[in-house]
């Protein structure tokens, strides 16, 4: 079944997608879906159309436009501006649009991706896989599906919108001083094959040319190396304070104080030097592309 909104033809069962259901763990992103869909409900009641009629005029399923209303489906942007359009809001329904997006991510990366909005620098080593703000779509999806239990089909979908969602960092202005530290084994491993990998080793040469941005590779033949511990990870904002994460201290929680985020910043620092450059480095990855 289709229906015609402004003289373009939209099949209503593909408003239904996955990827746009209400994470009921996540009380804050619902309670804002939940007071979106009153007001829609109270604004197309106003207007004196059915369910039914106002899914027709904004190219929905009625059953979608009940889920929305009752707070059960995050509505896409097009059906809060079509939905603006229909009920004459003057736009105060399509301005609804960031905030719903936005919930469409779950809590904790969207809290990750608040904090990574206000770094002035990020430092970053990984020991198994490439950081987030380093993958591509292809790459994530490819990562994330290897995960036992394996993630159902929405929240795949989810946690990869998310995931490239704070890549809008590289548009930041000013921008934010990236450090990266990457494994040698991390990057010769094909995640979701060789095409996949290729691609991702161009999108590592594109950051890693960016003049804000410094890439380092742990080669695989390093026996002094100080990350065998995991994971470090730490976030510096513009009034001085930071926050960092290590997998094998604090129980893997993050720390602002003052003496742990020492630790972390000298074993940070202990670990670039270990590394190659990062003109060594880009080097590294151009010979490990140009052998794909």
């Amino acid at each position: 079944m289709t229906a015609e909104v402004n003289g373009t033809q939209r099949l209503e069962v593909d408003a239904d997608e996955p990827g746009w259901e209400v994470d009921p763990d996540d009380e804050s992103g619902a309670a804002v879906v939940a007071t979106v869909g009153r007001q829609l409900k109270l604004r197309r009641e106003a207007a004196g159309l059915r369910a039914g009629e106002f899914g027709r005029l904004i190219g929905y399923g009625e059953d979608l436009v009940y889920k929305v209303e009752a707070g059960k489906r995050i509505p896409r942007p097009e059906y809060l501006e079509r939905a603006d359009s229909a009920l004459k809001a003057g736009g105060l329904i399509a301005a609804m649009k960031a905030d719903v997006e936005e919930v469409r991510y779950p809590k904790k990366i969207r809290d990750l991706a608040k904090l990574e909005a206000r770094a002035v620098e990020l430092l970053s080593y990984g020991s198994h896989a490439l950081h987030g703000l380093l993958q591509t779509e292809q790459y994530a999806w490819a990562l994330l599906g290897t995960r036992k239990p394996a993630l159902s089909e929405d929240e795949l979908d989810r946690a990869v919108a998310a995931r490239m969602a704070r890549q809008e960092i590289y548009e930041r202005c000013p921008k934010p001083e990236l450090s990266f530290v990457l494994e040698e084994m991390t990057l010769r491993r094909p995640i979701g094959g060789t095409m996949v990998h290729r691609r991702q080793l161009e999108r590592l040469l594109e950051v890693a040319r960016m003049r804000n941005v410094a890439i380092q590779v742990m080669p695989n033949d390093r026996w002094e190396h100080s990350g065998t511990g995991g994971r470090i990870q730490i976030l510096k904002f513009g009034d001085g304070s930071a926050v960092g994460r290590t997998d094998d201290e604090y129980g893997g929680r993050p720390v602002t104080a003052p003496a742990q985020l020492r630790v972390l910043e000298l074993r940070y620092g202990t670990i670039r030097a270990q590394a190659l450059t990062p003109r060594e480095s880009l080097a590294f990855i151009e010979d490990m592309w140009g052998e794909g």
